[in-house]
């Protein structure tokens, strides 16, 4: 399989970037091909220009928007891995799903009252991070929210299907190393239950 890890954390050396590399270290080892999107490391602008605005009569992806999808086009998985600040996906997350999934990628132009999903049968995986505590996150109303725009919105639109999301709460700088182990032996084991 071909899997695009899409990483959404400013800092090289994060704990978010660890995870992904661990992530990605795990499905070379299973003999899958992984190609780690560091969208801050790219530099990946998620401001969303007007001329991609379906309605804007020039209509049409940015030139950054359609060497993405050019690398994307053949991805089996999409694994998203970032921080919730404010129990949300950070901004320029959400700008890569709303400029790279859009129309003409992630569905097509409306038809008969609905804009048909372009991504049928390719998966989605999401690894998220949090300073609280994840039974926390997990005990309040922001974590079934997350899930369902996050995950659950984006794959219906899109035609994906969601294999899990993956949460490691209490992350803040210092952690002890041999919970950072423990956190990336959960997600090599989450590649061979789920690849």
């Amino acid at each position: 399989m071909k899997h695009a890890v899409i990483l959404g954390h400013p800092n090289p050396h994060s704990f978010n970037a660890t995870i992904a590399h661990t992530f990605c270290d795990a499905l070379h080892h299973r003999g899958h091909v992984a190609d780690l999107r560091d969208l801050y490391g790219i530099k990946f602008d998620p401001l969303m220009q007007v001329q991609e605005l379906p309605d804007d009569k020039a209509f049409g992806p940015a030139p950054e928007v359609v060497a993405e999808r050019a690398r994307l086009h053949d991805v089996d998985a999409f694994t998203f891995i970032y921080p919730l600040w404010f129990n949300a996906p950070p901004a320029i997350i959400k700008g890569y799903v709303e400029r790279v999934f859009g129309m003409g990628f992630g569905y097509g132009p409306r038809k008969q009252g609905a804009n048909p999903p372009l991504l049928v049968g390719r998966k989605l995986l999401s690894i998220t991070t949090s300073g609280a505590p994840a039974e926390w996150l997990k005990a309040q109303e922001s974590w079934a929210a997350i899930r369902t725009l996050a995950d659950k919105h984006v794959a219906d639109v899109c035609g994906l299907t969601v294999l899990d999301h993956l949460h490691f709460g209490g992350i803040h700088p210092g952690i002890r190393a041999d919970f950072v182990e423990r956190c990336r032996s959960q997600v090599s084991e989450a590649v061979a239950r789920l690849f």
